[in-house]
């Protein structure tokens, strides 16, 4: 097998949740560039469109394509339209990937409203797995697919002031497990990717700061903060060949935060 072909993933429908920019910007981008046929999804149908028409733009062409479709995760109706009109557009899904998330609140757990914890895993949470199920019957019927949860290191550490968020983002990583556990025996495979501090607009707070950005990445082995497209190369090697033989597991890109 030539080496290019681990990671060819021509012909492959991939829909990206929350991928008007940011990781799933980047994720799109880099599966298009290996041939998918990708879905830009995230709220705003004029974001999507934009997305879509620029990558389509660079690929002149090429193997790959992209197309807009926006939706609302939280609800559940929304999700639904999303899988069928991505399945009249370009096809059953082979490839979906979990991406988008909210958090409205940061301080102490205390003083988080019920209506904001709730809005949390029902976004985070309740619509993967939700999404997740929407896609497996085609993945079944096909013996092939897979899905991708976008976690987070705040989901392997406490935290004092993103509590609700980092307990989403540790659900997940069960949500994963479970799927894997699951669906393994129809070759559908299920992994997590969890990103440490990535320049993102989710993450603005943390980085637009110099000082700040210093401190914050002193102690990390690699010193620097992560850039999209670092998150966007470990998406495609496990919706590829290359990524076959890993299932159930939590992929964790944070520059070594986690071991020091």
């Amino acid at each position: 097998m030539a080496a290019h072909e681990l990671f060819d993933l021509t012909g492959k429908v991939a829909l990206i949740t929350g991928s008007t920019k940011g990781i799933g910007r980047a994720i799109a981008q880099a599966m298009a560039r290996h041939g998918a046929r990708v879905v830009i999804s995230s709220r705003k149908a004029d974001a999507c469109q934009a997305v879509a028409a620029e990558i389509n733009e660079v690929l002149a062409g090429a193997a790959g394509e992209a197309v807009g479709i926006a939706a609302h995760i939280g609800e559940r109706a929304e999700l639904e339209r999303l899988v069928e009109t991505t399945r009249q557009r370009l096809g059953p899904i082979d490839v979906l990937v979990c991406n988008a998330a909210v958090n409205p609140f940061y301080g102490p757990s205390k003083d988080i409203p019920d209506s904001a914890f709730d809005k949390v895993m029902n976004v985070n949470i309740r619509s993967n797995h939700a999404l997740a199920h929407l896609v497996l019957p085609d993945m079944v019927e096909r013996r092939d697919g897979v899905i991708i949860v976008i976690s987070s290191i705040g989901g392997l550490r406490g935290s004092t002031d993103l509590g609700a968020y980092c307990i989403s983002k540790a659900a997940d990583l069960q949500l994963v497990r479970n799927l894997a556990a699951e669906y393994g025996r129809h070759n559908v495979r299920v992994n997590a990717i969890s990103p440490g501090l990535i320049r993102t607009d989710f993450a603005r707070a943390l980085w637009e700061n110099p000082d700040n950005l210093r401190a914050r990445t002193a102690r990390d082995p690699l010193r620097r903060i992560g850039e999209p497209e670092e998150i966007a190369g470990c998406a495609v090697f496990l919706a590829a060949r290359a990524g076959s033989f890993a299932t159930g597991q939590n992929f964790v890109i944070d520059g070594g935060a986690t071991i020091t």
